[in-house]
């Protein structure tokens, strides 16, 4: 079964704890604090397989979740760190936030890595906070949690040349003949209902990948038909082959290429400007003569390439393909090769410290720094709180709230956590 989109949920791993412990050996009095600090949480790995070729797993199983960190141990000993979660998706997927659409990474590579879920940092113990003023610390900190997101997987098939055309015109029965991919062919409309390729073979040194493209109708951009569901597939062709019926007495196929033009240009302005190569089909039906020279005509007009082709014989199929082959090279050879790309989502966001007032008694504080801070801080630990007091005044935080107009017992809202402001 063909899917080409899912949505699911990833969420890396929490850091583990630091350890609150102190040397206690025979003979060594006031050993000192020895905790050890947590490891950091497995993150949720996005790695393109070209050996996987739709989204089907992702419905079945749409939550990954990276393991944790392990917590620090006595004797300064440091927690295992949580093993990164893999998740294998296919060429051409693109990963998109789910409440805002906002792409988050757009997979065109083999063998492509991309951070979806950071994992969390490891708590340090309580051997991390010894001073020369401080020498037995009672606290340490929490891991930190994970990053946890709700994901759209969109996958956008990367073929050389895709076939365009309203239903049974032939499409299905031109990627049968060319190559070894087996559609399903009948007599009526909407006989394909998933895009299918093949790898088209034009002589030694030649070959091309070639989509067949479902159907598609008048309304298509509006979501007419298979609408929106095929037309993305469009979107990373390089060229196309748009197929009329000039058989059928009650089609007018000039209009059918007017109305699918117009319909990728209503969808996305740039998919009208792919250059195309119009194939004639159904000739073995002997169409009359004049009927097929005023659409060449028409179509040569407005500077198409015109091939008369039957998908069921096979007869001007080879000409149709050295014609693809030959504009594919020309539009290689105009290109600018650059090194590919891999895009990584930064792990580490960089959101400014804010603060601000929402009534008479009740403060907000946003800052990815500061919320971090406090996540990892034990509250249920006097000696903790303190520690955070004084890492919230060299921030910054408490100043601002003073000028603010914040007095004691105040409620402090940093990230999911209120606190009371106190002196």
């Amino acid at each position: 079964m063909f899917v080409d989109e899912a949505k699911i949920e990833v969420k890396g791993g929490d850091g583990g704890n630091g350890q609150l412990s102190f040397r206690r050996e025979k003979y060594v009095p006031r050993g000192g604090p020895d905790g050890g600090d947590g490891a950091p949480g497995g993150s949720v790995v996005a790695v393109v397989d070209p050996h996987v070729r739709t989204l089907l797993d992702f419905t079945y199983q749409p939550r990954y979740f990276a393991p944790d960190g392990g917590h620090g141990t006595q004797r300064r000993g440091r927690g295992k760190t949580g093993a990164d979660l893999e998740v294998r998706l296919p060429v051409g997927t693109v990963v998109r936030a789910a409440e805002n659409d906002e792409v988050v990474v757009d997979l065109t590579e083999p063998g492509q890595r991309a951070v979806l879920a950071r994992g969390g940092r490891g708590g340090r113990g309580n051997a991390h906070f010894a001073t020369s003023t401080r020498r037995a610390p009672h606290f340490a900190e929490r891991g930190e949690p994970g990053q946890s997101r709700r994901l759209k997987l969109e996958l956008k098939l990367l073929a050389d040349v895709g076939l365009l055309g309203f239903p049974n015109v032939g499409k299905s029965s031109l990627i049968a003949r060319v190559s070894a991919a087996r559609p399903k062919i009948a007599s009526y409309p909407f006989t394909t209902l998933v895009p299918n390729l093949g790898v088209v073979r034009v002589e030694e040194g030649r070959s091309f990948v070639l989509a067949d493209l479902p159907g598609l109708i008048e309304g298509a951009h509006r979501g007419a038909g298979r609408g929106h569901d095929f037309l993305r597939h469009v979107e990373r062709t390089r060229l196309l082959i748009h197929m009329l019926d000039v058989a059928a007495p009650e089609r007018d196929p000039l209009a059918d290429f007017a109305t699918l033009n117009r319909e990728l240009q209503l969808y996305d302005e740039s998919l009208s400007k792919k250059p195309q190569l119009v194939a004639l089909n159904k000739i073995d039906l002997q169409p009359p003569e004049d009927r097929l020279a005023e659409i060449e005509g028409a179509l040569r007009r407005d500077g198409c390439t015109t091939v008369r082709i039957s998908a069921a014989t096979g007869r001007g199929v080879g000409e149709l393909l050295q014609k693809t082959a030959q504009v594919l090279e020309e539009l290689t050879s105009g290109e600018e090769v650059e090194p590919a790309r891999v895009e990584v989502p930064t792990s580490e966001s960089k959101a400014p410290l804010e603060v601000s007032r929402i009534d008479d008694s009740r403060f907000l504080v946003r800052g990815d720094q500061v919320e971090r801070a406090v996540l990892m801080t034990d509250l249920g630990n006097e000696e903790a709180v303190r520690h955070l007091h004084r890492r919230l005044l060299r921030m910054g935080v408490i100043r601002q709230l003073r000028q603010l107009g914040a007095r004691g017992g105040d409620q402090v809202q940093i990230g999911s956590i209120e606190l009371e402001f106190t002196e």
